[in-house]
């Protein structure tokens, strides 16, 4: 079982960004979105600092992200590319089956990747990743590639939004409709 500081701290900053933009549309009254905490079990606490020193994740979270949009309910999943391809690996059959559940149910789901190298902001639709994972569940590629994404879904910075994903899941209704 891994513990908690081995890998859990990857993509905080993303993480971080993400939740300020939820904290600034919130204000806003657009959305109200909640980053779903990890659950972890405590295994060693250091009585002198009164911290976790060692833990390990008790069970399998679903996705980061969970809120309603003006009424929409979405969910999401933050993660990080550091080269051009992105390894469908990085997205869990948990989290993958969630999201399909979710959208059976009328919500929105997608991925909000950050391409360090690129330095691009990116929201992936579920249905887009649908595509890529059946297609690795049936012997195909396992990854995609930056250039191979529809450079409208690229989220700007503007406004004083770090990651102003609205734009882009307003966007993603309009070409669902």
């Amino acid at each position: 079982m891994p513990s908690w500081n081995s890998r859990g701290l990857r993509g905080s900053t993303l993480e971080d960004m993400i939740n300020i933009t939820n904290e600034k549309y919130a204000q806003k009254n657009l959305a109200l979105i909640q980053k779903i905490p990890t659950p972890i079990k405590p295994i060693h606490i250091d009585p002198a600092k009164r911290h976790i020193t060692l833990a390990y994740f008790e069970k399998k979270s679903t996705v980061d992200y969970i809120g309603v949009v003006q009424g929409i309910p979405v969910c999401f999943d933050a993660k990080e590319c550091a080269s051009d391809t992105f390894s469908l690996n990085n997205v869990h059959e948990h989290q993958f089956a969630f999201m399909k559940q979710f959208v059976k149910q009328q919500g929105i789901a997608f991925l909000l990747i950050y391409f360090e190298k690129q330095d691009v902001y990116y929201y992936l639709p579920f249905e887009v990743l649908e595509m890529y994972y059946e297609r690795a569940q049936n012997g195909g590629r396992k990854s995609f590639r930056f250039e191979d994404l529809d450079p409208h879904y690229q989220i700007p910075t503007h406004n004083g939004v770090l990651v102003h994903y609205l734009e882009i899941l307003d966007y993603d209704l309009q070409n669902k409709s």
